[in-house]
């Protein structure tokens, strides 16, 4: 094939550089080449003639820009999330949607317990105290924090990797309680986990565990009466989407003691303004949403994100599709 004839993508951000070549192979591809997020406006104007897009998170695939792609076949995006698609625009445009589910199961799940037990052990205020000079002599009580081995621990969202985060805190000794769509039985089997309704699950869990997808009927869903069915000693941890939690009302609960801790690695907005309230508090702990982010993964990631362009530009059946 020619290169005048091949298939026009557009690829939004920098991606490891052998995916890059396969596509450059095969496609006529324009390619943002930075970490930074490629503008909507310059979006807009290179979608135009392109028959696929490679995008991530934070580039907004909404109306004007499903509309500004007159030849769009495929919107393949690198992540399992795909909020920032409107897939109804896309379908009703006879655009596929594809994404990159299973691949960053377990590494966000290896991302969630690390930030169970840096809120829990306060890592990031030890840490800090040591490049400060506040370490001094041995202290019976300070820094001081609660233990994650035997607590009970509250899965809101018992998906792939809600599960794989169970897995894990099933080796700490953890009693493992869940809500979901429905009861599984299979993880009552290996992981003793027990499906209760939301309220139950606040209300007796020592670190509640969030971990859904964003929808119109979970926008929302951590807001002030979520934290105050809460115990006053319970942590509270989001690495599933920013959007599922009202900040400001997660701000006053560890500020009030509503709730004794939280652990972030999503936000919203993202990135978080450095002037954030919640990033003035010594007991919430922030990460700059890197659940997928170890090299392995998100070269799969990349790759599956490729392996749906490809497909989506010929009309074939997407391996990945939403």
């Amino acid at each position: 094939m020619s290169a005048s004839s091949r298939p026009k993508v557009l690829v939004t951000t920098r991606i490891p550089q052998g995916v890059l070549q396969q596509l450059k192979e095969r496609l006529d591809v324009e390619h943002f080449d930075s970490e930074d997020v490629m503008p909507k406006d310059k979006l807009i104007e290179s979608i135009q003639d392109k028959d696929g897009i490679f995008c991530i998170l934070e580039n907004k695939i909404d109306q004007d820009v499903v509309k500004a792609g007159r030849n769009l076949k495929v919107v393949s995006t690198m992540s399992v999330g795909y909020d920032h698609v409107d897939v109804k625009a896309c379908k009703d445009k006879g655009i596929a949607v594809g994404n990159t589910p299973g691949v960053l199961t377990e590494t966000t799940a290896d991302l969630a317990l690390a930030l169970i037990l840096a809120t829990a052990r306060r890592i990031t205020e030890a840490a800090a105290s040591v490049h400060s000079g506040e370490w001094g002599s041995w202290r019976p009580l300070w820094l001081c924090g609660v233990d994650v081995h035997s607590s009970t621990v509250g899965i809101v969202g018992m998906g792939r990797i809600g599960a794989a985060t169970a897995r894990r805190l099933k080796g700490f000794g953890c009693k493992i309680m869940y809500t979901a769509t429905g009861p599984k039985p299979e993880l009552s089997q290996s992981l003793g986990a027990e499906y209760v309704t939301l309220d139950e699950l606040l209300a007796q869990s020592d670190i509640v565990s969030v971990h859904c997808p964003l929808t119109d009927q979970t926008k929302l869903l951590c807001n002030e009466g979520f934290f105050k069915k809460m115990k006053p000693t319970a942590m509270f941890i989001n690495t599933s989407r920013g959007g599922l939690v009202d900040q400001d009302a997660l701000f006053q609960a560890l500020s009030n003691n509503t709730i004794s801790a939280a652990g972030l690695d999503v936000t919203s907005p993202e990135p978080l303004p450095p002037s954030h309230p919640l990033l003035t508090l010594k007991n919430c702990v922030v990460l700059p949403h890197i659940g997928s982010a170890t090299i392995a993964t998100r070269t799969k990631m990349a790759q599956l994100a490729a392996d749906n362009l490809l497909a989506g530009v010929k009309g074939e059946h997407l391996p990945h599709t939403v």
